[in-house]
């Protein structure tokens, strides 16, 4: 049994760590933290969570909560992990951040797209990215893992065989990603009022959304060379999901023919064919987001478009899960060595 402590407890990512690790076997959680609810009753901020979360909200004092948990999650806004966080601390306790503070090796990238000064670069070489399906090995030695964005996860699991396998030319790559109002937090926004989302759609963060680099960031590595993408966000009026559509160029083989569906369908078993919580569709079924609702799972599928020499490929997962707090835990697992569905053996909750 180990200890976990959270900060950013009462956000939307917070809570479903709460939710998750309350079903966790070997984690007792042992501090929420809330700046915004401090010494109130948990339950009080979450109703759902009465008679199941006595405690009251407390701080976000890293050193006193290093010595009580054994995994700290930082369920915060970017900056505060990179204003806080000291050497110490990770020889202490192991850190989750869900923030993106850790998730560019480049502090000037990530100071251009987040502007703010990045407070601590000296542990950006030591953070494991904690996209668990391609960095499981190096995950499981880290002190610092950087829990990716929903944004990204699903568009890197989407991509990542193709452009591995040089079956398409990333630089072709085009993103269009929607997405339900959680991801934008629980804090109070105009723009996600319901009267401005409710039977509306729009985009937004065209050419500046922030998790830009972060997906060039991982196909570069997996293609061997830096590229570029195009990537557009949406809002769309539902609580939860990722949808992404992406569109690429299939790179011809040596006699001038595009690669068929079975060798596309073969680079996707190879690097998810064992892999739990991907699931590849069959052929002509493509992914929704209520398939995947509250769950860990992200479906992906593809489509060749022979007349164009493009192919199609999309996937879907429940960005408060997958995208956020269930691969969280799932990085968590495998810091400890527990299985890695521990907690996570969530059914998609269907309608």
């Amino acid at each position: 049994m180990i200890k976990a402590g959270i900060i950013g407890a009462t956000g939307y990512a917070g809570a479903e760590l709460v939710r998750i690790l309350l079903g966790h076997r070997e984690v007792e959680l042992c501090w929420l933290g809330s700046r915004s609810y401090m010494h109130q009753k948990y339950a009080s901020v979450y109703q759902n969570m009465r008679k199941l979360v006595d405690s009251e909200c407390l701080d976000d004092r890293m050193d006193e909560l290093v010595k009580q948990a054994d995994v700290i999650f930082t369920a915060t806004p970017q900056g505060f992990l990179a204003s806080v966080l000291k050497e110490e601390h990770l020889q202490q306790a192991k850190i989750i951040d869900l923030s993106a503070d850790y998730r560019l090796k480049d502090v000037n990238v990530y100071e251009q797209w987040y502007e703010i000064v990045h407070q601590s670069p000296q542990f950006l070489s030591e953070a494991v990215y904690g996209l668990c399906e391609l960095y499981r090995d190096q995950i499981r030695g880290a002190r610092l893992v950087a829990n990716p964005g929903c944004y990204t996860t699903c568009s890197i699991l989407t991509a990542y065989p193709l452009v591995k396998e040089g079956l398409i030319d990333p630089d072709t790559l085009v993103i269009d990603a929607k997405s339900g109002t959680s991801g934008a937090g629980r804090g109070a926004k105009t723009d996600n009022l319901f009267c401005e989302v409710n039977e509306n759609m729009k985009a937004y963060g065209v050419t500046t959304h922030r998790h830009t680099p972060e997906i060039e960031q991982q196909l570069s590595d997996a293609a061997g060379h830096e590229i570029k993408i195009s990537f557009t966000p949406h809002l769309v009026p539902m609580n939860r999901g990722i949808l992404v559509t992406q569109y690429a160029s299939l790179i011809k083989k040596a006699d001038g023919s595009l690669p068929s569906e079975e060798e596309l369908r073969a680079a996707y078993e190879k690097y998810y064919g064992q892999e739990k919580f991907i699931r590849l569709l069959d052929p002509n079924v493509y992914p929704q987001t209520k398939w995947v609702e509250g769950s860990n799972y992200t479906d992906i599928n593809f489509k060749i478009d022979m007349r164009t020499g493009r192919v199609i490929l999309m996937g879907a997962l429940d960005n408060l899960v997958k995208g956020a707090a269930g691969q969280a835990v799932q990085n968590m697992n495998l810091l400890f060595g527990f299985p890695e569905s521990e907690g996570l053996e969530l059914v998609p909750m269907f309608p």
